[in-house]
């Protein structure tokens, strides 16, 4: 009979909590290359990743998805287990975290008894290993033993079996007979004592079977079987241990499957019966070139949790031909850099460090989501660029994409295709000099943009003239020196954006911010750092330039903005910060926060990145705080944020985190210069839509927009206009930048109610207007 939690128990449970579930507005991008473990239930392969989990229905081949967006933590996974008993699937963590996921329900249950237990060092309570026995499973940790009950969902003893009671690794344990045995590091051998003990928390009720360190120990019907870190396999008789092989390679995984014995080493499986005869033994591919990490078989099939494929599938007796099986993701869970488009989202991986240092040198290819569909360039096909960061779509044309390298120069990439590395040899570009190396190159190009021109400009670190344009159309490049404020070569450029004036405005290392026109054959060129000019740090990293030109400046240590950019090259300058009243007391906003991007919708509001406080998103003034999304609160998988990027035109914020992307259904997209192409979805409106939760979206709308709605006799229902019903101010009718929400009240604060009501727009600016006919059926 299936087992199923009992309702009050968690009500009573201090340490069990659900998270939320937020697949409503979220997303979850990750990658499922890199498999941690594979197991199999309930006619399912189970495959975790670094940090989230798939399933394969074995009779539908479905697959599907659990990660932060459906309520899992984003932290590091070391192992799972699946309990056909009571339906669920177990998660460990390196941190010691614990999470449960029933089948059939949206919810994750969160246990944290051993990530707050206070007596174990943060190192050593990564979980190793679950061993299920009757309704409790064992739980081998890098501190001892700790047993959990399945029915009740709650933790029972923990046995600390060193000597005189204290913490070791325990890889394993195994039930064979009346004992339960464990496989130590350290040292402490194999260690045994009676399953049914009531007094196993006294290590001297464990004895000690033999010394040395052992990785592994399973039982397989009536036979018992160990491994140790000298790569041998032994089956334990009487406690005595007899030596059945060694492998070439250390086993990374031993487990019973189906009453089968199977060893997964990094480049072969092996299917044992319980004699330790070779049932079937998978050699790497040379079509996947991988390393195998943890193996699950069914009655027919082999499943290989891998390095870079996620899971392979081949068959048992016959193993030659493999299929790849996984979700769609991209390359990686580091994104560095993302470039948001109307179709999906370029992503890099970077990367360098606060100190602008790429060594040592990685490489990584790129991913494109596009259209729904991911396509992952590997690094054998990026032309040898190695660091790959910044990434600008050509705004006149979208197939053409260029990608900064912070070692090799600048990638070029047409229609998905790597097509040109421009460095030294055939570009403008410069690499840094070494005086005791002057033929080492070493192009360190960061970031990117385009301008109103067709040009695209590019700053280099290390160099004499780091800002360059590059004329795409006929190969021309120029070169600009920053002598007059820098007068050594800058460590790096955190970021640039370009003013609808060609005002090049530049975030750097150790030197402000700069800003840099050009006038005819000359140039103007200006920074501002230092205290006295109001800011923070001399160390700025980034930059959002909004719709009123202002300039929003980011830094190590908090948050600035320039309110007259248009003075800046005549002017004594001064920026100023943003003080906020909180709870009746003056406060400044982003009071030393690490930012490390800053980004404007198209309602002028601003998503900011931090390093380590996640993600804030303000009101266009800064002066409300719409929402600050954090790993407690949200589905972001990390606080440290690297990059954001925003598609203006479907309102999604695609956030890239330490520990992988994911994006926000904002809602909030660009106007229009006209009404054009304004429309009201979804229409009809259903019985079926939550109208007031959900609410009818007024599309494609102007910047300076009055609209009144009314029902077909002409009596006014809602009414909103750009400058005062701003969204998430509570109106019935709001307005965000290109899209209208109503959630379908009256002026009285009633639903409306079933009939034809009109939606008529007129723009403030040119006196354009058009009228929608919205259906609305109760």
């Amino acid at each position: 009979m299936i087992k199923r939690l009992i309702v009050f128990i968690i009500c009573l449970t201090p340490l069990l909590q659900y998270a939320q579930d937020f697949s409503a507005l979220w997303k979850g991008h990750f990658s499922y290359n890199s498999i941690k473990e594979v197991v199999q239930g309930n006619n399912k392969i189970y495959a975790a990743g670094e940090n989230a989990v798939f399933s394969i229905d074995l009779i539908s081949n479905e697959i599907k998805q659990l990660n932060t967006v459906n309520g899992l933590s984003g932290e590091s996974i070391s192992t799972i287990y699946y309990s056909d008993t009571y339906e669920l699937l177990i998660i460990g963590y390196e941190n010691g975290l614990i999470e449960i996921a029933f089948d059939n329900d949206d919810e994750i249950l969160t246990v944290v008894d051993i990530v707050e237990k206070p007596t174990i060092p943060a190192v050593q309570k990564k979980i190793n290993h679950f061993n299920p026995y009757g309704n409790l499973v064992y739980i081998a940790t890098n501190y001892g033993i700790s047993v959990f009950n399945l029915e009740r969902l709650e933790f029972g003893d923990t046995y600390f079996i060193g000597n005189g009671g204290g913490q070791i690794q325990i890889n394993q344990t195994a039930i064979f007979g009346n004992y339960i045995y464990a496989a130590c590091s350290g040292g402490n051998g194999l260690k045994k004592a009676l399953v049914n003990s009531p007094n196993l928390v006294d290590y001297q009720n464990w004895q000690t079977v033999t010394t040395g360190d052992f990785t592994a120990i399973e039982t397989v019907e009536d036979k018992l079987y160990a491994l140790n870190t000298n790569r041998q396999i032994f089956q334990v008789t009487n406690d005595v241990l007899n030596s059945l092989f060694q492998y070439n390679t250390t086993p990374l995984e031993v487990k019973n499957v189906f009453g089968n014995l199977v060893v997964t080493t990094s480049n072969n499986v092996f299917v044992y019966n319980s004699s330790f005869t070779l049932l079937s033994q998978v050699a790497i591919s040379p079509d996947f070139s991988t390393q195998y990490v943890s193996t699950t078989t069914d009655a027919n099939f082999i499943y290989l949790g891998t390095t870079d494929f996620g899971v392979l599938k081949t068959s048992l007796t016959n193993p030659t031909t493999f299929e790849e099986i996984h979700p769609e993701g991209p390359l990686l869970n580091i994104p560095f850099s993302v470039e948001a488009e109307p179709n999906g989202v370029w992503v890099t991986f970077g990367d360098y460090d606060i100190f602008f240092n790429p060594y040592g040198l990685n490489s990584r290819g790129i991913s494109h989501l596009n259209d729904n569909k991911w396509v992952n360039t590997p690094f054998s096909d990026v032309l040898d660029a190695k660091c790959l960061n910044t990434i600008t779509v050509n705004p006149s044309n979208n197939n053409q994409v260029f990608i900064s390298s912070f070692f090799n120069g600048l990638l070029e990439v047409n229609s998905e295709i790597p097509t040109k590395l421009y460095n030294e040899k055939n570009s403008g570009l410069e690499s840094l000099i070494l005086a005791d190396n002057p033929n080492y190159v070493d192009i360190r190009v960061g970031p990117t943009a385009f301008d109103d021109n067709g040009l695209l400009w590019t700053v280099t670190s290390l160099v004499d003239k780091p800002l360059k344009s590059f004329n795409p159309s006929n190969n021309t490049w120029k070169s600009y020196s920053f002598s007059d404020i820098i007068q050594s070569r800058n460590l790096g450029y955190g970021d640039m954006v370009i003013g609808q004036d060609g005002t090049k405005w530049i975030a750097s290392y150790e030197h402000g911010f700069i800003g840099f026109k050009e006038n005819g054959n000359s140039f103007s060129i200006k920074n501002v750092k230092t205290e006295e000019d109001n800011m923070p740090s001399i160390y700025v990293t980034a930059l959002g330039l909004d719709n009123r030109n202002q300039l929003w400046i980011g830094t190590v240590s908090g948050l600035r903005v320039l309110y007259n950019t248009s003075s800046f090259f005549e002017d004594d300058i001064n920026v100023d910060e943003i003080i906020i009243l909180e709870d009746g007391i003056a406060k400044e906003l982003l009071f030393q926060q690490f930012i490390t991007d800053i980004e404007v919708d198209g309602s002028n509001n601003k998503w900011i990145a931090t390093a380590d406080s996640g993600v804030f998103y303000l009101s266009s003034d800064g002066q409300e705080t719409i929402y600050h999304f954090t790993n407690d609160n949200s589905p972001l998988p990390s606080n440290i944020i690297n990059d954001i990027s925003i598609d203006g035109t479907n309102g999604i914020v695609y956030i890239a985190t330490s520990k992988g992307l994911v994006s926000f259904q904002s809602g909030s997209s660009s106007a229009f210069d006209t009404l054009d192409r304004a429309y009201a979805y979804p229409n009809p409106v259903r019985p079926t839509f939550n109208i007031v939760d959900q609410k009818v979206k007024i599309k494609d709308i102007s910047e300076n927009v009055n609209i009144k709605i009314t029902d077909i006799e002409g009596n006014l229902v809602a009414e909103a206009q750009s400058t005062t019903n701003k969204r998430y101010s509570g109106y019935n009718l709001e307005i965000d930048g290109g899209t209208a929400y109503w959630n379908g009240k009256n002026l009285a604060n009633n639903i409306v109610a079933s009939g034809v009501y009109l939606v008529m727009l007129s723009d403030l600016d040119t006196y354009e207007t058009k009228v929608l006919k919205l259906m609305v059926v109760r």
